[in-house]
């Protein structure tokens, strides 16, 4: 395990994040591990690419799972979203093949140790990003997701509860439909 009291270079990060077994996000200097999914965190992911996969197969709208870093250059942060969608090609950082720097949709599958921190700083993080204008938070143990969905005077909330509702995603014109999020996941 990464310690957080020694500073690391960016240099250095990539080439300890290249041989890892595990993930970790950089913060300006600092690597922090990112703790293992669950069962459920996953299915949930996964259904959401899917989802959008198919339903943006025919548009310049990319999808694209976790495994790309997203480098948001004003906070040196390096971090792995659990979805992204780009319009058109992602941008490359620096050429890498592993970071990318422009997503118009960000989601996050909420996890109870990381809930606080996805809503608040990463949010705030994200923010920065200019082509950045959804984000999309999914709890894992009831069928609820937030909608952050940028205007010209800030960001707007909307909340989607039960399975029955869909989610508009203005930014790349279609509908997501929250039993589709939920396929095949149980909850007690």
């Amino acid at each position: 395990m990464i310690s957080t009291e020694r500073r690391y270079t960016l240099d250095e990060y990539r080439a300890i994040e290249e041989k890892a077994e595990g993930r970790s996000e950089y913060r300006d200097g600092e690597i922090v591990p990112i703790p293992g999914g669950t069962p459920k965190h996953s299915r949930i992911g996964r259904n959401i690419l899917a989802y959008l996969t198919f339903a943006l197969r025919d548009t310049q709208f990319e999808p694209i799972n976790n495994d790309l870093r997203l480098w948001i250059p004003e906070y040196r942060r390096g971090v792995y979203p659990d979805v992204m969608v780009f319009d058109g090609e992602p941008q490359l950082n620096d050429g890498r093949l592993d970071e990318v720097l422009n997503p118009l949709v960000i989601v996050e599958v909420l996890s109870p140790s990381t809930a606080d921190y996805d809503r608040q700083n990463k949010f705030r993080i994200y923010r920065s990003i200019v082509s950045f204008s959804e984000y999309l938070l999914v709890e894992q143990d009831e069928p609820f997701v937030e909608r952050y969905s940028k205007q010209t005077q800030g960001w707007l909330l909307s909340e989607f509860n039960g399975l029955e509702v869909s989610i508009s995603l203005d930014s790349v014109g279609i509908e997501l439909p929250m039993a589709e999020i939920y396929r095949g996941i149980t909850f007690e």
